[in-house]
């Protein structure tokens, strides 16, 4: 490593990312499908997390195919739904699953933020992870397996959109005035980057895009599948005003709790009727 750079004058990046570059931030930090995150900046952090909920939709359809083929195939709604659940934790090498045992071990230790902080950061799960990482994976499997139930389409959609409001919630959690817990990580590069009316803007987009994405399954489905994305943004927030309470702020193994928080509520709104 040298000193001496004899190309160009060196400039700043923009203020503003590209498209492209906040969409290789999202899936580059989000999935582990092959994106090569050009720009680590506060700039494409901001379009990356406005992107988010284009990660999910990726995440979604490729979780919704291998549970709706071995529905068809005959491998029964509870072996579907099990599989569909397996994918987003392959796809994001089970880091939102890690977070939220992180996080719930954090907010269990009854310590103060920094031993709270210090808990989330080691490598073993306490009890209170296992417990909710049980409880979780259980519910998810159980809510989708009715839905496949139901019927494949509606199993499929139910994949989607959970996925997707998994990480529409990372979206809202990224907004103005949520501060970062810790100076460094994934929850410092992104605390606060996302304009908050861009923030309500991409919700609302999702909630109508939910609507018409079951509407040819009638009217009432049309109205759950609405309701089922504000369901699973509420249980988010009450989580991330709890966790900015107890921890002064946010971190990366947030960011995974709400993401698999918002998808179990969105899976169970689904399931019921």
């Amino acid at each position: 490593m040298t000193d001496s750079y004899d190309g160009p004058p060196l400039t700043p990046p923009p203020d503003r990312a590209s498209l492209l570059d906040g969409v290789r931030f999202a899936f580059g930090t989000l999935t582990v499908l092959p994106a090569r995150i050009t720009r680590w900046d506060r700039p494409a952090a901001r379009t990356g997390m406005a992107c988010a909920p284009l990660a999910g939709l990726v995440v979604g359809l490729l979780a919704a195919v291998p549970g709706v083929l071995l529905l068809l195939g005959g491998g029964g709604p509870l072996l579907a739904a099990a599989v569909t659940v397996a994918v987003p934790a392959a796809l994001t090498r089970a880091l939102h699953l890690d977070g939220l045992a992180d996080t719930v071990d954090g907010l269990g230790s009854a310590k103060p933020a920094d031993a709270a902080l210090r808990i989330m950061k080691q490598s073993d799960i306490g009890p209170f992870g296992v417990v909710a990482l049980v409880f979780v994976l259980l519910v998810q499997v159980a809510a989708l397996a009715n839905v496949y139930a139901d019927s494949w389409i509606r199993g499929a959609l139910a994949a989607v959109l959970a996925s997707v409001t998994a990480r529409l919630a990372m979206t809202l959690a990224s907004r103005d005035g949520v501060p970062p817990a810790r100076p460094e990580g994934l929850g410092a590069a992104v605390a606060g980057v996302v304009p908050r009316g861009a923030a309500v803007a991409i919700a609302g987009l999702t909630v109508v895009l939910a609507a018409a994405a079951a509407l040819p399954l009638g009217l009432p489905s049309a109205a759950q599948h609405a309701a089922a994305v504000p369901a699973a943004l509420l249980a988010a927030e009450l989580l991330l005003r709890r966790c900015v309470r107890r921890f002064d702020g946010v971190t990366g193994d947030v960011f995974g709790a709400l993401a698999e928080v918002s998808a179990t509520t969105a899976l169970v709104v689904l399931a019921l009727g």
